[in-house]
């Protein structure tokens, strides 16, 4: 190989790519960043979905909770984020009375309130203080480790001081607590569905203890807030810090293949450029490394979960009677109880889409309208964002679009069975993701919005240490999503295989 023309080359320019090569440019090394599309961002990438409208979506990754404020501080970033006063509300019905449980990010009168009224004793909201404040305290130990090298699991455990919650957390599945601890199907799917975001698994499969843990420790506080101009005023930030920095970026630039020899490694476009350089950060998913070095692919489970964006001419009115500006701000569930998450898990295991689908959504615009233009905000528009639960890309192998077609169907109806009228009267425009369309747009394996299976954030005791970015090839490591406490919009990754890299070659 010839001699290396950048201490370290980048593959992907998603924003832990970014934030990596920023990282290691401010240390003093050269870096070629290398984006196989038109433009950097990836999943974080702001689009104008609708031509026909002057509205920028956040079409794929769409809060912030898992972004450090260390990296922030770091690299100096300068955007912002917003917090929304409310966390999420759920429509119930009790004696065939439309209701709704409303749940203020900072607990207040109106939460208690709104328990009291779906169980009168106390007992439910009084377990949700509990549990919330034992996960809160955990969090705000477990957060400032993620950009640390990794610690043993049995490390970890002593540092956090907690055994009852390390028990249920890490060791048990999430449904035991979750069964043991509430009595009520709405509050036991509202708590269960932050183990579900991108992940396909029941309330028994550790995997989903995973996901709960990393929807819940972001900045050791777990809010998830909304980024002011998108996810697209985070990406533009992350290029130009980046760029202020010296590091290279080179768009239109598809890796075909990489080689390393002992002393460099290599990447070769699909035009036939062959690049060198002392290190290799792969910001792609791990199955895509191994594609691009030739070597088998780990296993993981497929993506689950299919994204609607919609643009609304106005907000619909819900059956229940409460504001829809209140409803819609914070993270609306539908149809999102514990019984139906199984149930909808089991009809999805079996290949059958289910009928009416288990979905969460959310109005970026009323926390933050200018991702719209000032003729679109006084014409009443809002922007909606809704996750489909339980749809894992098998589902979608055989026909897609009309896969697609048979599951907005489903989502539509879960969301029409609460409104006053059908969503449809109130939309202007609309397009939805299956899991293989995200695949094919931006490259994350069979949809799966973490690239592969989430880890637990330690390493066992009897393994290597390391900042969790490692591959067998002591030339090339993850920055991506893949890593080890990747998955989210957090930039963790890329920290950490910065780290790595500045140790390996110090």
């Amino acid at each position: 190989m010839s001699a290396p023309q950048y201490d370290v080359t980048i593959v992907g320019g998603g924003h832990n790519g970014l934030v990596a090569a920023t990282y290691l440019a401010k240390a003093g090394k050269s870096v070629l960043v290398l984006e196989a599309n038109s433009e950097v961002g990836g999943a974080t990438a702001s689009v104008r979905a609708f031509p026909e409208f002057d509205a920028h979506l956040s079409r794929y990754a769409y809060l912030v909770s898992l972004l450090p404020d260390e990296i922030v501080q770091d690299l100096g970033l300068d955007f912002h984020t917003l917090s929304r006063k409310v966390s999420s509300y759920t429509p119930y019905s009790r004696d065939e009375k439309a209701l709704g449980l409303y749940v203020a990010r900072e607990w207040d009168k109106e939460t208690e309130d709104s328990f009291l009224l779906l169980d009168p004793t106390g007992a439910e909201w009084q377990a949700w203080q509990d549990f919330y404040n034992e996960i809160a305290v955990f969090a705000k130990k477990i957060a400032p480790t993620m950009l640390q090298p990794l610690k043993t699991r049995s490390e970890l455990k002593e540092l956090i001081g907690m055994p009852d919650v390390w028990d249920y957390l890490m060791e048990r599945p999430i449904g035991e607590v979750i069964e043991a601890r509430f009595k009520d199907d709405v509050v036991r799917g509202v708590i269960f569905t932050d183990a579900l975001v991108g992940t396909f698994a029941s309330a028994q499969d550790l995997q989903a203890n995973i996901c709960f843990l990393y929807h819940l420790i972001g900045n050791g506080t777990g809010e998830w807030k909304v980024p002011r101009g998108g996810m697209g005023a985070i990406v533009k930030e992350l290029k130009r810090v980046a760029v202020q920095a010296g590091v290279e970026i080179k768009v239109n630039s598809r890796v075909s293949s990489i080689k390393t020899s002992e002393n460099s490694a290599t990447v070769k476009l699909e035009d036939g450029t062959e690049i060198n350089s002392e290190y290799i950060l792969c910001n792609a998913a791990p199955q895509t490394l191994a594609k691009l070095r030739g070597t088998s692919a780990p296993k993981s489970l497929p993506g689950a979960q299919m994204k609607i964006n919609i643009l609304l001419k106005a907000l619909p009115a819900l059956k229940s009677g409460v504001d829809p500006q209140l409803a819609f701000s914070g993270t609306f569930h539908a149809n999102e109880f514990y019984s139906t998450f199984d149930s909808a898990y089991k009809d999805a295991q079996n290949g059958k889409l289910p009928e009416k689908l288990p979905i969460e959504m959310y109005c970026h615009t009323l926390t933050d309208p200018s991702i719209l233009s000032k003729e679109l905000q006084d014409a009443g528009y809002q922007t909606l964002t809704i996750f489909g639960f339980h749809t894992p890309a098998e589902l979608f192998d055989a026909d897609n679009e009309a896969t697609k077609a048979a599951a907005l169907k489903a989502a539509l109806v879960s969301l029409n069975e609460l409104l006053v009228e059908p969503i449809e009267n109130v939309i202007a425009a609309i397009e939805v993701k299956s899991p293989l369309d995200i695949e094919g747009e931006i490259g994350l394996p069979r949809g799966n919005i973490f690239h592969k299976d989430l880890s637990f954030p330690f390493r066992e005791d009897n393994q290597t240490p390391g900042w969790g970015v490692e591959t067998d090839d002591p030339r090339i490591f993850i920055c991506g999503a893949g890593a080890i406490r990747g998955g989210g919009v957090s930039g963790i990754p890329g920290h950490n295989a910065a780290m790595a890299v500045l140790q390996a070659s110090a």
